[in-house]
C-alpha cells in the first residue's frame, strides 16, 4: 500500500472544550485508548491541537493551553496511536477562535451592516466567533500551525476547519480593498475582496503546515467541496467530504459529492458521524445498521471512510461509540482489497450546473438541477459521473446538460467536438441555448420562440417516453421553452392551460386544466445524437419527486443510448444503489449493490436551552436492514468476462452468459451491500 494514501477507517474526533469544564484529559489512559480504537477497527484518528474555543491541548508558546489541562494530551494521544499503527492527523480550528476574539475583538469578521458574522452575532448569543482573515488573526493562526507542525513533525496531516472569508468590513479588510482598487461600498467588490482574502489564507496556512515537512498532507474544511473551484485544489493533499445524512445532508448528498470529487485526481474520504443528529451531540447514537450502510456507500462510490465522534472533556473514548463504529469498520476492513485504487466506470456524465455558475453573481451551493439529475440517475441505476467543463468528455456515451447550462464559445466548441467524435447529448430546459438565450447552439431542427408564458402547462410524451401509468396530458409545474420541430423528431406535445391563475380568472384550488387540443409546441426533439426536452425536468424532480417526471427522463435517456447501457434490466427497487468501479491493476471490475430502507422520523419540535437550533425537524434515518431476495441484474461489460465472485469470501455468483456478451446475474439475497467482482477473461 502507498504510505501516502489515506487509510480506510478514519475517525474525526471533535474536542471543543469550554474553559469552564474541569479535569480536561484526566481520564486518559493509554492502554484503554488503544483497546477502544482496536474495538472500533480504527486505523486513523484526527486529534486536536486547537479547538473552536481557541484552547490548545499541548504546551504552546503562541496560543494558550486549556486552563484545566495539566499535561501534553496531544502528545499522549499521538504516542498511544503510533504504538498500534493508527495514523494521527492534527486538527486546528482556523475560521473560529473564541479565545482570540475575546482578547482581540477587533479581529472578528464584521459585515457591511456593522454586525458580527458567523454563528454568534450577539454578545448574548452562545456560539463560536468568526474571525477575519484580513486581520492580524491570520498571522496568529499561522504561528499556531507552524508550532504544531514543528512540535509534531510525525503527524499524518493537518486538518484546518471552518475555512471561509465573507465580505468583511473590518479596518484591515477596508484597507485591503482601497489598496487594491476596490470600492468597499460596491457589493461585487466586497465579494471580490473576500475571494482574494481567502486566497491569501490558503497560501499562508498551507505554507505554515509544511514548514517542517514539505510533504505534510493538508486539508482545508469548509463543509462542502465547491464544484468548479479548481484553483484551490493545489492547496489540498486530499479531500474529506463532509456529509452527515442525519445532520441535514440526507442520504443522496454523498453520492453526488463523491461522483464529482472522484474525478479531481485526489484521494478522498467520505465523512459521516456517529451522532443521531449532527456535530456537537454528546450521548447521541445512530443505529449500527446506518453506519454499516453509510460506510458501504463510501466504498461503493470510491471513497475511504471517516466517522465523526466527539471526545468527552475527560479524554476517555466512549465504548458504545466504538462498538457502534466497529460494526461498520470490521466490514470495511474485510472489503478494502476490492476498493483500493478503484475508479468509476460510467456510461453517463452530468455537467454540473453548480460548476458552471461558480464564481458568478448569485452562485450558491445547492443547485436543484444537479441534485435532481443525480437522484434520477441513482434511482434509475445508471452508472454516472458528475463533471465540470475542465474534465475529459470523451469517456462517456452521453453527457447530460441539466436545465440551465448555457453554452458560451469555449463550452460549445468542446461539446461540438464531443458530438462529432460520437458522443450524445441530453439537454433540458434552458440548457443548450447560447449565452444570450436567443438561439440553440446546436442545430436541433426546431423553431425557438423563447420561454412559455404559461406556468404550469401540460405534456403528453410519445409512447416510448410516456410514464408507464400515464396516457393523458400531465401537469408540469415550471416554465418550458417553446419549440416547434421543422424536421420531425418531436418527442411529444405541449398542452396549454386556459389561463394562468390570477385575480382576473382562476379555476379550482390550484391551476386551470389543459385545453383539449395541443398547443402546436413540442415538449422535446431528437435529432441524431442530440436530444432536447423543453422543461427543466431535473429541477422539477428535485422539487416535487414525481415518479412520472423521473420515468420520462429515464425513458428519454434509454432511447438516446439505444440500449448501449452497462446496466440493462434489473428488479432492484429505485431505493437501491448501483456503482461500477474498476481496479485496472487487478484486472477486475467491481459492481457494488446497496440497499437500505431510509425513513423520515421525528417531526417539528421546539427546544429551549442547549441546542444550536431551537426547532427540530424530521431526520432521515436507517434502522432496519431488510434483505432483497432473488436479485437480478443484466450487465454488459466492455471487455470479455472471466470468473465472477461475490466478495469478500470468493462466493460463487450465478450467471447466465448470453452470446452477445451480456451477463445475467442472479443473487439469492442482497443485505445492505454486496460486491460482485467480474474478473477479466
Amino acid at each position: 500500500m502507498n504510505p501516502k494514501q489515506l487509510r480506510f477507517r478514519q475517525v474525526h474526533l471533535d474536542f471543543h472544550t469550554s474553559p469552564d469544564i474541569p479535569g480536561i484529559g484526566s481520564a486518559f489512559n493509554q492502554k484503554e485508548w488503544q483497546e477502544t480504537l482496536k474495538r472500533g477497527a480504527v486505523d486513523s484518528i484526527t486529534v486536536f491541537s486547537k479547538c473552536h474555543h481557541g484552547w490548545s491541548y499541548h504546551p504552546t508558546q503562541t496560543g494558550k493551553m486549556h486552563p484545566h489541562l495539566s499535561f501534553d494530551l496531544l502528545r499522549a494521544q499521538i504516542d498511544a496511536c503510533r504504538e498500534i499503527d493508527v495514523k494521527t492527523p492534527i486538527y486546528l480550528s482556523a475560521g473560529v477562535d473564541n479565545l482570540a476574539s475575546y482578547e482581540h475583538p477587533e479581529w472578528r469578521e464584521v459585515g457591511p451592516e456593522g454586525t458580527y458574522t458567523g454563528w454568534a452575532r450577539s454578545p448574548l448569543q452562545a456560539g463560536f466567533h468568526k474571525l477575519c482573515f484580513f486581520s492580524p488573526y491570520l498571522d496568529y493562526l499561522c504561528r499556531q500551525i507552524e508550532e504544531a507542525a514543528r512540535l509534531f513533525p510525525e503527524a499524518d496531516g493537518i486538518f484546518l476547519d471552518i475555512v471561509s472569508q465573507g465580505p468583511s468590513c473590518t479596518r484591515w479588510a477596508l484597507a485591503f480593498m482601497v489598496e487594491n482598487g476596490l470600492d468597499p461600498e460596491n457589493p461585487a467588490d466586497r465579494d471580490k475582496a473576500a475571494k482574494l482574502g481567502l486566497k491569501r489564507y490558503y497560501e499562508a496556512t498551507t505554507a505554515a503546515c509544511q514548514v517542517a515537512r514539505p510533504e505534510m498532507p493538508v486539508f482545508h474544511n469548509s463543509g462542502h467541496i465547491e464544484r468548479g473551484s479548481r484553483e484551490i485544489l493545489k492547496y489540498f493533499s486530499h479531500l474529506e467530504l463532509e456529509s452527515l445524512p442525519t445532520g441535514g445532508w440526507g442520504y443522496d448528498h454523498f453520492p453526488a459529492s463523491a461522483k464529482y470529487c472522484a474525478k479531481l485526481g485526489l484521494d478522498f474520504l467520505g465523512m459521516t458521524g456517529k451522532f443521531h443528529t449532527t456535530w456537537g451531540e454528546f450521548g447521541g447514537y445512530k443505529h449500527p445498521n446506518a453506519l454499516r450502510y453509510e460506510c458501504a456507500a463510501m466504498l461503493a462510490f470510491g471513497a475511504k471512510c471517516s466517522i465523526g465522534d466527539q471526545l468527552h472533556p475527560d479524554g476517555r473514548l466512549d465504548l458504545s461509540t466504538y462498538e457502534l463504529m466497529g460494526a461498520a469498520y470490521h466490514e470495511v476492513e474485510a472489503k478494502e482489497p476490492w476498493c483500493r485504487d478503484a475508479v468509476s466506470q460510467a456510461d453517463v456524465a452530468v455537467l454540473s450546473s453548480a460548476a458552471e455558475q461558480f464564481g458568478k453573481p448569485g452562485h450558491k451551493r445547492d443547485y436543484p438541477a444537479d441534485t435532481g439529475a443525480c437522484r434520477i440517475l441513482l434511482e434509475g441505476h445508471f452508472p454516472f459521473d458528475l463533471i465540470d467543463r475542465a474534465m475529459d468528455f470523451h469517456p462517456y456515451k452521453a453527457i447530460i446538460l441539466p436545465d440551465e447550462i448555457l453554452l458560451d464559445y469555449d463550452l460549445n466548441e468542446k461539446l461540438q467536438r464531443y458530438v462529432a467524435a460520437g458522443g450524445s447529448l441530453l439537454m433540458t430546459g434552458s440548457s443548450g441555448l447560447a449565452s444570450d438565450r436567443s438561439r440553440f447552439a446546436f442545430d436541433l431542427g426546431v423553431e425557438f420562440e423563447g420561454p412559455s408564458p404559461f406556468q404550469p402547462d401540460y405534456v403528453l410524451p410519445i409512447r416510448e417516453l410516456r410514464p408507464s401509468f400515464v396516457d393523458s396530458p400531465m401537469v408540469v409545474y415550471l416554465h418550458s421553452q417553446r419549440i416547434r420541430t421543422t424536421h420531425g423528431g418531436g418527442l411529444g406535445q405541449v398542452f396549454e392551460p386556459y389561463f394562468n391563475r390570477s385575480w382576473r380568472h382562476f379555476c379550482s384550488h390550484q391551476h386551470a386544466p389543459p385545453k383539449p387540443e395541443p398547443s402546436g409546441y413540442d415538449m422535446g426533439v431528437e435529432r441524431g445524437r442530440l436530444m432536447y426536452l423543453a422543461h427543466p425536468w431535473f429541477s422539477l424532480y428535485r422539487g416535487l419527486g414525481a415518479v412520472a417526471y423521473k420515468e420520462i427522463v429515464l425513458n428519454a435517456l434509454r432511447r438516446l443510448l439505444k440500449g448501449a447501457t452497462t446496466i440493462g434490466s434489473t428488479n432492484l427497487p429505485s431505493t437501491a444503489r448501483i456503482s461500477l468501479m474498476r481496479q485496472e491493476s487487478e484486472r477486475r471490475s467491481i459492481l457494488h449493490l446497496l440497499f437500505a430502507n431510509t425513513v423520515n422520523r421525528g417531526g417539528d419540535l421546539e427546544l429551549a436551552g442547549g441546542t444550536v437550533s431551537s426547532r427540530i425537524k424530521s431526520v432521515e434515518v436507517i434502522e432496519d436492514l431488510v434483505p432483497l431476495r432473488d436479485v437480478k441484474i443484466s450487465l454488459r461489460m466492455d471487455r470479455p468476462a472471466g470468473k465472477i465472485t461475490l466478495e469478500p469470501g470468493g462466493r460463487p455468483c450465478r450467471v447466465e452468459r448470453e452470446a452477445d456478451g451480456r451477463l445475467n446475474l442472479h443473487l439469492d439475497q442482497l443485505l445492505c451491500h454486496e460486491m460482485v467482482v467480474v474478473h477479466d477473461a
